[in-house]
């Protein structure tokens, strides 16, 4: 499966933003999907995930409530929709493809495919 991450830029404190994740190659409602995020100097974190059906999803503690995570089975994407941006909200962002697990999971090592990231700036 292929993955390709689109929507990251620079914004100010307090936007919003809109990531996509657009899957390709395989059926892509076999799939669990989820966001992580990696700022420079840190170690990669989760961001959210939804399950196959996208009726479930999971959100790390610290950004529930600003960010929400969708998908459109119909159009093999997932949207990670960011509000209230913060500067320690820059990173970058990828979306990954975890095929094995029944339940949506936060742990990175759950995940198969990974997509090329795309970079979100948050300007003060």
């Amino acid at each position: 499966v292929q993955l390709q991450a689109s929507g990251g830029g620079l914004v100010q404190t307090g936007d919003s933003l809109r990531l996509s994740c657009a899957a390709s190659g395989r059926t892509f409602d076999n799939y669990n999907i989820g966001w992580f995020r990696q700022a420079p100097g840190k170690v990669r974190e989760f961001v959210a995930a939804v399950s196959r059906s996208g009726n479930s999803s999971l959100y790390a503690d610290h950004l529930q409530g600003r960010f929400t995570i969708s998908r459109d089975n119909a159009k093999n994407t997932v949207t990670l929709q960011m509000y209230s941006l913060k500067p320690d909200d820059t990173a970058v962002y990828y979306c990954a493809v975890n095929e094995y697990t029944k339940y949506v999971s936060c742990s990175g090592q759950s995940y198969d495919f990974w997509g090329q990231g795309t970079l979100v700036t948050v300007s003060s």
